[in-house]
């Protein structure tokens, strides 16, 4: 897993923050300096940022547990579902629900309800139906699988979430420091770092910074799967010699 260069983050526009204006004092840290009223962020914490929330993410991986990726505004959806289903992790891109994780279980119920609609316009059992039933019964499926796609195959919550703009995704925020999990979210000059456990000092509305940052944490997790996968086959190994 190789880390972007400092030029490709500056290509990428990583680097660019809000108008000063719109700042939070308690990204200081992360600010380099100002430039015709904007912030330009550190790209150097940046790359010391990316690489603890890497080491950490591919551990996670590496244990077999989950982490869900969440982006619901218009630059980072597609992006982000693509990474996510790319290392088979949960995602959420259309809206979070309030109460996706501190209420599971309902959620879980609506999840079944879609994959049941699914399995009968599938095997045939909605044949029986007349066509306005059937038209309905797709709508609702279509409209299941917008919100809950990404999350079909989730069946315990996830250890930990990944936010791309912790200000815009409060709500899945507040969840998931509710229910202890570990946070990790890129985090731009207008938001507060303290309120995640890995924030990562970036341009959280380029879609360039987006991908440069979703390429480099999906090859983690990659790194943390095949770790995994390599240990269960040495355990089955020595199980059979």
């Amino acid at each position: 897993m190789s880390k972007p260069t400092y030029k490709e983050l500056l290509d990428a526009g990583v680097h660019f923050g809000h108008m000063k204006s719109k700042w939070n004092p308690k990204m200081l840290p992360y600010i380099f300096m100002e430039r015709k009223g904007i912030h330009i962020i550190d790209l150097n914490r940046t790359m010391e940022c990316m690489e603890e929330a890497a080491a950490a993410m591919k551990q996670i991986a590496k244990s077999g547990r989950k982490i869900m990726f969440v982006a619901t505004k218009k630059q980072a959806k597609d992006i982000v579902a693509n990474a996510a289903r790319s290392v088979n992790m949960p995602y959420v891109t259309e809206r979070w629900l309030g109460g996706m994780m501190t209420n599971f279980s309902t959620i879980r119920r609506s999840v079944k309800k879609m994959q049941n609609i699914e399995k009968m316009l599938a095997d045939g059992s909605a044949s029986s139906l007349n066509k306005k039933e059937k038209l309905m019964m797709d709508r609702e499926r279509g409209k299941l699988e917008k919100v809950l796609g990404g999350i079909s195959n989730l069946n315990r919550l996830p250890a930990a979430i990944f936010i791309v703009d912790i200000m815009h995704e409060h709500i899945a925020v507040a969840e998931a420091k509710k229910l202890g999990m570990r946070t990790f979210g890129l985090v731009d000059t207008n938001s507060d770092p303290t309120k995640i456990d890995f924030p990562i000092p970036a341009n959280d509305d380029a879609s360039k910074s987006i991908v440069t940052m979703m390429n480099y944490f999906t090859a983690a997790i990659k790194e943390g799967l095949t770790d995994r996968q390599s240990a269960a086959e040495k355990t089955k190994e020595g199980a059979t010699a």
